[in-house]
């Protein structure tokens, strides 16, 4: 039988989960410069709605350019099934204090966690859904390989947008719920071992500390497992190898690190590229939209280092000289690329407009190939 304690603890945890009925589950906000207070919506067990009055509708009316559904919550069926599946895991968490047994609570904490893990899948799923089918025949932006998934928790870079999701009030008190009835159960376990362990005197082992890993062991490891599969999914860059590697697009090697780039795939796949110009060309040389999770390219003022594609200020110049004949450059900041505008003249410009140069100045019949061996091997 579990102790008083135990029972006390899950049933203040089962109670608990009750406060997810009125406090939001999950929360995703965006911020972009044209939204200076930001957009954002929240996910409850049973609804989804805009943290102010019109964000919901003023998100749907972006969406539409690109061709993304409308988020109508009448027609996602989970919200009709989320109350009722939170109302199952409190009345079997009340059920299990009340019986006390201890293979009753090992069920309820494995129901839990089954429960947990499938909800995640499912919301993964529904972003992904939703940020990869698009109607291309509606959409008014089309940009070959982006996909416009939000991350399932984190940050990501959506075009202008950083997309941020987390749990709300609601989520960590269920997870926290969850933590609780495992912390229990472990206890318990353990409670269950040493009873069954042989009394003083019967035999060699006698008087022996019960064996197996501690409860605080074995529930940190639980914890970090559950991290790590609400964290998957966000893929980090890898550093360029320069000197080593060769460019995905033009096959060159990578030589120059004030210059290069790299491209970030859904599953962490990346693919290096030697210069702006190839990483602009590759990208708009895929013909269906593909699973990319990001675009990065390498800091002309902190050689080696990767920024956001999207974050960084560019300078098209003919004094400074790129790996394969553009003269592109990316900054980190504002300032520095200003600077180097004073300095060496040239045209400012941000990504979409290095996509735009790159497509202008080489033509689909021409690509790369005659620039290859233009840059490569000269040095400085």
């Amino acid at each position: 039988m579990m102790t008083k304690g135990s029972r006390a603890v899950i049933l203040l945890a089962s109670l608990a989960l009750g406060l997810v009925y009125v406090l939001p589950l999950w929360r995703i906000n965006l911020e972009a410069p044209q939204y200076p207070e930001g957009l954002g919506m929240v996910i409850r067990v049973d609804n989804i709605e805009g943290v102010k009055k019109h964000d919901l509708n003023n998100i749907n009316n972006l969406n539409h350019y690109i061709g993304m559904k409308r988020i109508e919550p009448d027609s996602i069926p989970e919200l009709r099934l989320m109350p009722v599946i939170l109302a199952v895991l409190i009345g079997l968490g009340v059920l299990t204090a009340a019986l006390g047994r201890r293979k009753v609570l090992y069920g309820w904490v494995a129901v839990f966690l089954a429960v947990s893990l499938v909800g995640l899948a499912d919301f993964w799923k529904w972003e992904y859904d939703y940020g990869h089918d698009l109607d291309e025949e509606t959409a008014i932006i089309k940009i070959p390989g982006m996909s416009y998934q939000p991350p399932l928790i984190g940050s990501r870079q959506i075009l202008n947008f950083k997309a941020h999701s987390w749990p709300g009030a609601g989520g960590w008190i269920a997870i926290a719920a969850a933590m609780s009835g495992m912390a229990v159960a472990f206890g318990e376990l353990r409670r269950g071992r040493r009873e069954a362990a042989p009394l003083a005197g019967d035999g060699p082992s006698a008087g022996a500390p019960p064996t197996g890993t501690p409860p605080a062991l074995l529930l940190l490891a639980a914890t970090a497992g559950l991290a790590a599969v609400t964290a998957c999914g966000e893929p980090q860059p890898r550093d360029l190898a320069y000197g080593e590697e060769r460019c995905e697009y033009c096959h060159m090697g990578l030589a120059d690190d004030r210059h290069g780039a790299e491209l970030l795939t859904e599953t962490g796949k990346a693919f290096g590229f030697d210069s702006v110009e190839c990483l602009a060309a590759h990208l708009a040389s895929l013909g269906e939209p593909s699973r990319v999770h990001s675009v990065w390219v390498t800091d002309f003022s902190n050689p080696g280092a990767l920024i956001l594609a999207e974050e960084a200020f560019f300078l098209a110049s003919p004094t400074l000289r790129s790996p394969m004949g553009l003269g592109l450059s990316a900054f980190a900041r504002r300032e520095d690329r200003d600077g180097a505008v004073v300095s060496f003249g040239g045209q400012a410009l941000d990504w979409a407009g290095v996509q735009a140069l790159v497509a202008r100045e080489w033509s689909e019949t021409e690509g790369a190939a005659p620039h290859a061996g233009m840059e490569h091997g000269d040095g400085d």
